[in-house]
């Protein structure tokens, strides 16, 4: 019998805590904020600071971010292969800058970044036709550029020369307002 008493008082308390009860009411629900966050905050722009900081997962982070904003563009894909390349993600970075090559074939960054990774996976060859195309997109204004394109066709005439990359490492290159500016690479 007491069970039965426990039993019965327990669902009386809990259809107490039906609708009403303890419920909000409808102007009083809260709602979690949605996922763009604050869209004054170019998060392409806050990426590229972080980049230049050396702070590469966090500026993953942030170009996800824009790209959450801005959907996956040019600019997005390429500086997403960018991060994922200073964090050692060679296959993600390759596939992000062909399809940024592949949405904007005009858009020098992003051949000479998949340049950069071409040479780091052993493919110099490739890597020296995509400098070419680099260099040609930018009509030839580029320093940075230049010295990738100069460097890919020393690696490919003579392969084991290694002293000359170590001293001149190859340079990530990204779009800002229209320009062309050099990442550091160390």
């Amino acid at each position: 019998m007491r069970r039965l008493v426990a039993i019965l008082t327990a669902i009386s308390v809990l259809t107490g805590c039906g609708e009403g009860a303890f419920a909000p009411t409808e102007g009083e629900r809260v709602f979690a904020p949605g996922v763009s966050g604050n869209s004054s905050i170019d998060g392409l722009e806050v990426g590229h600071r972080l980049m230049a900081a050396g702070e590469y997962d966090l500026a993953l982070r942030a170009y996800t971010r824009a790209a959450g904003q801005q959907g996956l563009n040019v600019d997005t894909l390429s500086a997403l292969g960018s991060a994922n390349l200073k964090l050692g993600r060679l296959n993600q970075a390759e596939s992000l800058l062909r399809r940024a090559v592949e949405q904007d074939p005009a858009f020098p960054a992003a051949w000479n970044n998949l340049g950069v990774i071409l040479m780091e996976r052993g493919k110099t060859s490739e890597a020296a036709q995509v400098f070419r195309r680099a260099f040609a997109t930018d009509n030839g204004n580029s320093d940075e550029i230049r010295d990738n394109l100069r460097l890919a066709l020393a690696n490919l005439e003579n392969p084991f020369n290694t002293t000359q990359q170590e001293n001149e490492p190859f340079q990530l290159v990204r779009r800002g307002t229209g320009d062309v500016l050099l990442l550091s690479t160390l």
